[in-house]
């Protein structure tokens, strides 16, 4: 819980009388390697944010997995496009390593926004992370080749390639197993 309390005072400040709210609003929950948080055709119910593990976020697109985002630790996971309207979700949410999660629910959030000081400036500062984050990966599956995909998902991700299985990041990229290790050779001898 107090990674949690962290991100949140990362953003906002907050009082003793705020923290015991947070504690009160967000719940626990354990996830094993390979668990879903979320499969396309449920809603979205929870805000999720992540003590420990690592998350990825994919389409079924034509009997193939699109992987177009990673989660980790400290970090909220949640598909606000079925959230925020509370209808059924295009995206599923895996877990690629046993994780434990903080989650709040909707009524959750809306009581977090009403009692905790400052609550709806938190609110709109995730979105707004949320809104550049997802902006700058649509622009880069236009205007990247694959080898940038892989150097901006080395940027975004430093920590997380040892993590990830490689034919994920393959697929985060948009190329095949096999191409993915060409980009990977290329880039090690500098052509």
């Amino acid at each position: 819980m107090q990674l949690l309390i962290q991100a949140i005072k990362s953003q906002i400040s907050v009082s003793e009388k705020d923290i015991t709210i947070i504690e009160n609003l967000f719940h626990k929950k354990s996830f094993r390697k390979g668990e879903h948080l979320l499969s396309a055709g449920e809603v979205c119910r929870y805000i999720i944010f992540i003590e420990s593990g690592l998350v990825r976020y994919y389409l079924n697109n034509e009997e193939t997995e699109q992987t177009h985002y990673f989660n980790q630790e400290g970090e909220f996971v949640c598909d606000y496009v079925s959230f925020l309207p509370q209808s059924p979700s295009n995206v599923n949410i895996q877990a690629l390593e046993d994780t434990l999660v903080y989650r709040i629910s909707a009524d959750g959030i809306q009581q977090f926004y009403r009692e905790v000081s400052n609550g709806e400036r938190f609110g709109r500062v995730a979105i707004e992370q949320v809104f550049v984050n997802v902006m700058t990966q649509v622009i880069s599956l236009y205007t990247d080749k694959p080898d940038n995909r892989y150097l901006k998902f080395l940027a975004n991700y430093s920590g997380l390639a040892h993590r990830i299985p490689q034919y994920y990041i393959a697929s985060y990229v948009g190329v095949k197993p096999p191409s993915l290790s060409r980009i990977r050779k290329r880039l090690a001898s500098g052509r």
